[in-house]
């Protein structure tokens, strides 16, 4: 749980604690275990720290991987079912369920202790899960409901796990362990894609089945939240166990984020982020399109070869931005965040992207494209993903589980949004693609504005 340390006499100084009620430790540290010592390669592990840095590692690693296995069957069933076009519109239905959804759990937060609020919404969106198995295999057709489902589970669960781990550190711990737990994010997206093809080819497995898979694996996800819970409550001063027993303030998401600077503009880095890598998608996908018709041609014939090799390129550019990404996060994330800290690495993903997209702007290939979009993709889900966590540590209880939750959702589909307006404009008024590279281009210049501007606030809080 949250401790507050002394500022002098220890040997590695934390940043102050924002746990109401101070636990002051002993002179020096303890010896590290040897867990502690083989986890130190990848991040800054101090003594009694491993075990649970371990255990948040696994917990996201099974919640990523029940949404990776689960992505597939998406995919193919609105794509089957619905076609692209309704893919396209699932971002804006997300985003509407959304406006209800927030609000809701920010009630019942106030309502019940985090743990039990854990318990009752992994539960319910596995029960769900359930539903649509069974909704499957008596022939409903359920893609666009799935897709739209899953794409709430995907932001929901994830954004809950990280609330729960900024509940349990202090902001210097988390500076510090965050990014050996996010391997676990990065690993459990990578293991649980590479899963699928032999589920469905060597086990016969369909996206029905795939659903009851994820369910169990979410279960088990809160089973080893419950075993984190219970071990770093038994280890807390009684105080600040009773305090994280307590339901949250009456403040609502929405609410907390229009009233705090700090919180706003982190939404609104949020907003500009999504509409920016979901715009270079756009870029990309056009590019694969074009690339695939100059080599196949436009006959009808030719429609399964070029299927072929759009399906061959996305994959190895997932394999690709997936390994580079568990690669980034294993042994740089924690070093570049030691050395820059939160608010110096900030700026490291939209300078990234104003490079990527001025190159783009002005030499419109592929292969640019490509390469382009790798290495922004693997920083995303990576260096960018972990100091979205981080950004939270020096927030208040309610900030990291109801404002987290409505940044993490609706304002992160509210970015879907607004690309989606910005392609539906391009393609009404025949804006040439390259033109939407230079349109990313302005919006990081606006997105390293903001970066300032957070950057400002957490210097206040962190003081």
């Amino acid at each position: 749980m949250k401790t507050s340390e002394p500022r002098t006499l220890v040997t590695h100084p934390e940043l102050k604690s924002h746990q109401s009620l101070p636990v002051f430790k002993t002179l020096g540290e303890p010896p590290k275990s040897a867990l502690e010592r083989l986890l130190s390669i990848f991040a800054d592990v101090r003594a009694g720290e491993g075990l649970g840095a371990l255990l948040l590692g696994l917990n996201v690693f099974l919640l990523l991987a029940a949404y990776s296995v689960m992505r597939p069957a998406r995919d193919g069933l609105i794509l089957s079912e619905g076609g692209a076009e309704a893919a396209s519109y699932s971002a804006a239905a997300q985003a509407i369920l959304l406006t209800a959804v927030v609000p809701f759990y920010g009630w019942l937060g106030t309502r019940v202790p985090r743990i039990r609020l854990i318990a009752i919404v992994m539960t319910f969106f596995s029960l769900t899960l359930v539903g649509f198995y069974i909704g499957g295999r008596i022939g409903l057709r359920e893609g666009v409901a799935f897709y739209i489902w899953i794409g709430l589970i995907n932001v929901f669960i994830v954004s809950q796990f990280w609330a729960f781990a900024n509940d349990l550190y202090t902001e210097g711990q988390g500076r510090r362990l965050f990014p050996f737990i996010g391997v676990g994010q990065s690993l459990g997206a990578l293991l649980g894609a590479a899963a699928v093809t032999p589920l469905i080819r060597g086990l016969g497995y369909t996206p029905y089945t795939l659903m009851l898979l994820g369910a169990c694996i979410l279960i088990l996800a809160l089973l080893t939240t419950l075993v984190v819970n219970a071990r770093e409550t038994a280890r807390a001063e009684p105080e600040a166990a009773a305090t994280n027993a307590e339901p949250l303030g009456p403040e609502g998401g929405f609410e907390l984020v229009w009233k705090d600077r700090y919180l706003f503009w982190i939404a609104i880095l949020i907003v500009l982020l999504n509409v920016v890598n979901t715009t270079g998608n756009y870029i990309l996908n056009k590019f694969v399109v074009e690339a695939a018709a100059g080599q196949f041609g436009t006959d009808p014939a030719a429609l399964v070869e070029k299927s072929r090799f759009m399906t061959a390129f996305f994959g190895s550019l997932s394999a690709t931005v997936n390994l580079l990404s568990f690669l980034v996060q294993l042994f740089v994330t924690s070093r570049v965040i030691r050395f820059m800290g939160v608010r110096g690495a900030l700026f490291i993903l939209p300078v990234l992207a104003l490079i990527n997209y001025s190159i783009i702007a002005v030499a419109p290939i592929l292969a640019v494209v490509r390469i382009g979009k790798i290495l922004e993709n693997s920083t995303d889900y990576s260096i960018q993903n972990t100091l979205r966590q981080a950004l939270f540590l020096p927030t208040s209880r309610e900030a990291k589980y109801k404002a987290k939750a409505a940044i993490d959702t609706f304002f992160t589909r509210a970015g879907d949004v607004i690309s989606a307006g910005f392609v539906a404009l391009g393609q009404a008024t025949g804006i040439p693609t390259p033109v939407f590279a230079g349109i990313n281009v302005a919006l990081t210049g606006i997105w390293l504005w903001v970066a300032g501007q957070i950057a400002r606030e957490h210097r206040k809080k962190t003081v």
